[in-house]
């Protein structure tokens, strides 16, 4: 008569993001290949054999199914894992609409002092062209007076040069 065979299982366990999960598996491999990874988990320390007596009892009752929880709680291992239960954010009361009257528009604002800003800025522009025009009036004049001084050079120079030439001939005639 044949013994039917019993496989010893162990409890895997390992977080995969925001679950726990555990898996009731022969071997390191069957464990991860439930769990539907490639890389070695236990070898970089990331699962390992489940010694949580709970975790231990859920995953027995489904053998090679992986069963997780939210990471952390101590809510019961499922096939489908649960969310812990928050309670809800406290809500704001709506603002009640009340009834006003359209609030009155505000006065035009007085425009005296931007008309005795714009006043001033004209006045100055006005100083600014007289004062101006008499500048070029005076500068017309200077230039008169400098065509006037360079003729009066020029017309004694002729005459200083033409003592000068006149002086020389005569000390060269006288010998010299």
């Amino acid at each position: 008569m044949a013994k039917a065979s019993v496989r010893r299982l162990k409890v895997y366990e390992a977080r995969f993001g925001f679950h726990d999960s555990v898996v009731a598996a022969p071997n390191q491999k069957a464990a991860l290949d439930a769990w539907g990874v490639r890389q070695d988990l236990f070898a970089e320390g990331d699962a390992r054999v489940s010694e949580d007596e709970a975790a231990i009892e859920a995953a027995q009752a489904h053998p090679g199914a992986p069963l997780r929880r939210a990471a952390g709680s101590n809510d019961p291992y499922g096939l489908a894992p649960n969310l812990p239960d928050i309670a809800d954010a406290p809500r704001k009361p709506k603002p009640k609409a009340r009834a006003t009257k359209p609030a009155e528009p505000p006065p035009p604002p007085d425009r005296s002092a931007l008309d005795r800003a714009e006043a001033d800025l004209a006045e100055l522009e006005v100083r600014h062209r007289d004062e101006k025009a008499e500048l070029d009036r005076r500068m017309a004049a200077l230039e008169k007076e400098i065509d006037a001084a360079r003729r009066r050079w020029r017309s004694e120079r002729r005459k200083a040069e033409a003592v000068v030439d006149e002086k020389r001939r005569a000390y060269r005639t006288a010998g010299g």
